[in-house]
């Protein structure tokens, strides 16, 4: 397992998304290694967040064109959750399953590769250094080469029984800015326009739009608002996240929110919401459900499938269309937490599996 003594290399570096020298420190490691194995490098070189780097392998007629897919940054800044340790079962540390870990079994997948083939074709490795912000910057590298690719492996962590991730929700965000009219609240209320009352009623009416059974979640997380206990409030301001199983059902809550908001329940009030698309929805289609067939063939395996409420890259991804599945990483729990552990058992797992599939696509 000398693959673990390059994620300790790994995890003992921190790489907070914020912490541009660390997550850039990280990404010169991981050039270091994939260099040694033949590819070149591209870099989208950013100011404030760490280098995107993108890691070309040699082009070949015939063969179809995979992209492997990871992110370089982790979620603690420095002094709170740092350095890597292991018991006989477990590595523990900031990355070990989200997603240092991930990215290791894909390097020691091509490493075996390259060492048998002494060549590797038509896989690229893209590592970007925002993902744990929400790919806010890297989203638009992640989709202009898109269309360059057949398929795309994420490894992000597997599931408790290795599970593949099929399918992720969309997420998107609204920040919606109400104003009324200032008036003494004791003398000239009458005289006001309440913002936090309409806020109050606009909090209602998009809550009413979560529906459970079709996995759309509403979930307004933050409110600010007024000037003080006596005076009737003149502004407000709401944040809203929304998460969605279906394309069809983000089309929905973007007509209702748009209606509910253009609506003035408390006369007088204007309100404006601005709202983006963070991630596209990953829906569950049958590619995927045929590719996952294929590969349980290929590795002799049963390879179990799952849905997850969280987003990663592969959203981005799917959404542009490429046949995408995740979960390629080990498997591990405690992400985003100091508890932070994946099971060395699942490396060896996952890596066979992604060697037996690289290796396949080399030769057909």
């Amino acid at each position: 397992m000398n693959y673990l003594e390059d994620l300790k290399k790994l995890v003992n570096i921190n790489s907070y998304t914020q912490n541009k020298n660390g997550v850039d420190e990280v990404g010169h490691l991981m050039s270091k290694w994939l260099k040694d194995l033949g590819f070149k490098k591209i870099v989208y070189n950013r100011e404030l967040i760490g280098d995107h780097l993108l890691f070309k392998s040699e082009e070949k007629q015939g063969l179809k064109k995979i992209l492997l897919l990871g992110h370089n940054d982790t979620v603690f800044p420095e002094g709170y959750f740092e350095k890597y340790s292991e018991d006989e079962s477990w590595v523990y540390g900031p990355g070990v399953c989200d997603m240092k870990g991930g990215n290791i079994v894909a390097l020691q997948a091509l490493r075996n590769l390259f060492n048998k083939n002494k060549n590797i074709y038509n896989i690229d490795f893209l590592l970007v250094s925002d993902e744990e912000t929400g790919s806010d910057d890297s989203k638009e590298v992640t989709s202009s080469i898109a269309k360059n690719y057949d398929y795309c492996f994420v490894f992000e962590a597997a599931g408790q029984n290795l599970e593949l991730v099929t399918a992720r929700k969309g997420v998107g965000r609204y920040l919606i800015n109400i104003e009324g009219k200032a008036a003494h609240a004791g003398t000239s209320y009458q005289k006001g326009i309440n913002a936090n009352l309409e806020a109050a009623i606009k909090l209602q009416k998009y809550s009413d739009l979560i529906d459970l059974k079709n996995g759309t979640i509403i979930n307004v997380g933050k409110i600010e608002g007024g000037i003080g206990i006596n005076t009737v409030s003149p502004h407000c301001n709401m944040m809203m996240e929304f998460r969605f199983d279906k394309k069809s059902e983000q089309l929905r809550v973007i007509n209702e929110v748009e209606k509910i908001t253009a609506t003035s329940y408390v006369p007088g009030t204007k309100s404006h919401a601005d709202g983006i698309i963070q991630r596209g929805v990953m829906e569950e289609n049958d590619e995927q459900i045929k590719l996952i067939k294929f590969f349980e063939n290929l590795i002799s395996e049963n390879i179990p499938k799952e849905h997850r409420g969280g987003v990663s890259d592969a959203n981005i991804m799917a959404s542009n269309g490429v046949i995408t599945l995740d979960g390629f990483g080990p498997y591990g729990d405690g992400d985003h937490t100091k508890k932070e552990r994946a099971l060395k058992s699942s490396f060896e797992q996952r890596i066979s599996m992604m060697t037996k599939i690289l290796e396949y696509y080399q030769n057909i």
